[in-house]
């Protein structure tokens, strides 16, 4: 049964649910990695609570059977009673340290890893600690009712018969891979600790695209708006998917330097066949890279065609006032002219002086407009 993710959103918004201007710099930044004066490896959550009570679930499996629980400590999953068996354990909540001091203290981790896994804001790397490969990654959803982003910082761990899994609240994209393990559908059961670790990262990697679609759809909603209403509605939503791209872009800028390290990386903890499918996902992530950029730079593209709409509908503007203008000026100097307190003004003892005035300033009005039409000006 798949988990609702829970997550709250930083920035105001409006009733419709719309952003105010770009608020992604908080997003962008992130906290500081540990607190100033602390150890080195010292664990130290930097990120929001997101769970009262931190969750393990532990998944035991081998080719002919698949073992599934919640556990209460570690001690229950470290020091593995089946080393032949492939055992994912996955941490919801980060801010329990003495739940992974414990943890890691089992597992036998780096005390190093621990203080990346609880430090929100990691750079999405590849890091080897003796038998043990540490692999930290964002997990992307697209909130539909706030029109943002929601990235998830996931830490994973992969030793040499266990995977462990960090993320800071429940609900991800993983069912469908608790699933073929549930049910034996496919060959990720006869698989190592490796193979499991990939069909993670490619399931994190597959929300991506649809992250990207919907960008793309967003996109190609907005740009008829700028080229037919250019209101201040519209740059504002161009602003604020320009902010969501750049957290989009931070996410998977870093993937083809990490995947490109487990591909290269010489130890014995990703097999040869295991890295045939990383290639795969390598390739993945070059493609999502290729669209995040595109998306960026069709934003650009927006934004220099909401200006010249805009520029081009205050010159359709001055050219009208221009022209009226020009139309009236003659008028203007005819009624100055007879405006004038002289005496002696022959035409106006003229009973047809009226009505004949009337006539000459109306063609003279209708002559102008004509020539203006002719030259293109209309």
């Amino acid at each position: 049964m798949s988990r609702k993710r829970r997550k709250k959103r930083n920035g105001a918004q409006d009733q419709h649910g719309r952003a105010h201007g770009l608020r992604v710099t908080r997003r962008l930044v992130g906290q500081p990695a540990r607190k100033a004066g602390s150890a080195p490896g010292t664990p130290v959550h930097t990120g929001t609570q997101r769970v009262e009570h931190a969750r393990l679930h532990m998944i035991r499996y081998g080719p002919d059977s698949c073992q599934e629980q919640d556990i209460e400590r570690p001690g229950e999953c470290f020091p593995s009673d089946a080393p032949h068996l492939v055992t994912w354990l996955n941490i919801d909540g980060l801010h329990d340290t003495r739940l992974l001091t414990d943890l890691a203290e089992k597992a036998e981790l780096h005390p190093l890893v621990l203080e990346d896994v609880v430090s929100i804001g990691q750079r999405p790397k590849e890091e080897q600690y003796g038998s043990q490969h540490y692999i930290v990654l964002r997990m992307l959803e697209f909130n539909a009712g706030k029109q943002e982003i929601l990235a998830e910082q996931i830490s994973i761990v992969v030793g040499p018969n266990y995977v462990l899994s960090f993320q800071e609240a429940p609900g991800d994209v993983w069912e469908p891979v608790r699933e073929r393990l549930r049910t034996g559908k496919g060959n990720l059961r006869a698989r190592g600790a490796d193979f499991l670790a990939y069909a993670l990262m490619d399931s994190i990697v597959d929300e991506y695209f649809k992250v990207v679609e919907i960008m793309s759809d967003q996109l190609d909603r907005i740009e008829p708006q700028v080229m037919e209403n250019p209101g201040r509605e519209v740059i504002s939503e161009i602003h604020h998917l320009k902010g969501e791209l750049l957290v989009m872009r931070k996410a998977v800028w870093p993937l083809r330097d990490l995947f490109n390290s487990l591909i290269r990386d010489e130890s014995e903890r990703f097999s040869a066949d295991t890295k045939v499918f990383l290639r795969d996902l390598y390739d993945h992530a070059f493609q999502i890279i290729d669209a995040v950029e595109t998306m960026r730079d069709v934003t650009a593209g927006l934004i220099d065609l909401y200006l010249s709409s805009v520029s081009n509908r205050m010159n359709e503007v001055m050219k009208l006032l221009t022209i009226i203008g020009t139309v009236f000026i003659p008028l203007t100097f005819i009624v100055g002219v007879y405006g004038m307190n002289f005496d002696t003004f022959p035409e106006l003892h003229w009973k047809y002086a009226y009505p004949v005035l009337w006539a000459v300033m109306l063609l003279l009005a209708l002559v102008m407009l004509r020539y203006f039409k002719r030259r293109g000006w209309l």
